[in-house]
């Protein structure tokens, strides 16, 4: 073992997904499970981050557990979990066990902005069934949308967008989720949003249209035609 696995054992037995090694650790020494590593994490963070579904409950059976507790960056176990993919089963433990699905980060991002950044609807969709608000701001101003249009996750745009989430919010440089979409090359996303009532008339901190940061002619004119085929004048 390393010496970090010597200082910080549960850790490195929840990071390798070690269960009868954390049993017998908890059982040595329950209070393990509350100590900090040198990266301000517990060990429930790494259970969570290597999706181990057995060492998140043996450690969520601790008397002590705390399910929003936070590592170095406001990382939640939930948030960390969101961000790995196939983690379903660790996730729906976790709310069940009082997880705050709406809790921020020092960045002030939920579970569902990093989830919409990942594009993972079905996990989006787990979020969303258990009350995650799709109208939470982070530090930047910025909404789950405006994560989902930046990465060009149309599923995702259409799940928000069911459940509350505003169309044309503006975030701290006046961009909106069609500004994102745009900047980002995603014309097929863009002309999503235009279907679904974005205005294109916004204009941001810098005074530029969502059309004006196109990155080339070519997707420029993709937007342009997609916009057209839909009875929009993106020049009126």
């Amino acid at each position: 073992m390393d010496q970090e696995g010597d200082r910080f054992p549960l850790h490195t037995a929840a990071r390798l997904g070690q269960l009868s090694i954390a049993e017998s650790l908890l059982r040595a020494d329950p209070k393990l499970s509350q100590r900090k590593d040198d990266d301000g994490r517990y060990p429930i963070h790494w259970a969570a981050s290597s999706n181990s579904y057995d060492i998140v409950l043996l450690l969520a059976n601790q008397s002590s557990f705390d399910p929003d507790v936070q590592d170095a960056s406001g990382w939640t176990p939930l948030m960390i979990s969101a961000s790995v993919p196939d983690s379903e089963p660790v996730l729906k433990l976790l709310i069940q066990r009082g997880a705050d699905i709406n809790e921020k980060n020092s960045t002030g991002n939920t579970a569902l902005h990093f989830v919409a950044s990942k594009k993972n609807l079905d996990v989006a969709r787990l979020l969303i069934e258990n009350k995650a608000s799709t109208r939470v701001r982070n530090a930047r101003g910025q909404y789950a949308i405006h994560r989902a249009a930046a990465v060009g996750a149309d599923p995702i745009i259409s799940l928000l967008l069911r459940h509350m989430s505003p169309l044309n919010p503006t975030d701290s440089e006046g961009y909106t989720p069609l500004h994102h979409a745009i900047a980002e090359g995603h014309g097929e996303t863009a002309v999503t949003l235009l279907k679904e009532g974005a205005d294109f008339t916004i204009k941001t901190s810098e005074d530029a249209l969502a059309i004006d940061l196109a990155p080339n002619a070519e997707i420029r004119r993709y937007i342009i035609q997609g916009a057209e085929r839909e009875g929009i004048d993106l020049s009126a």
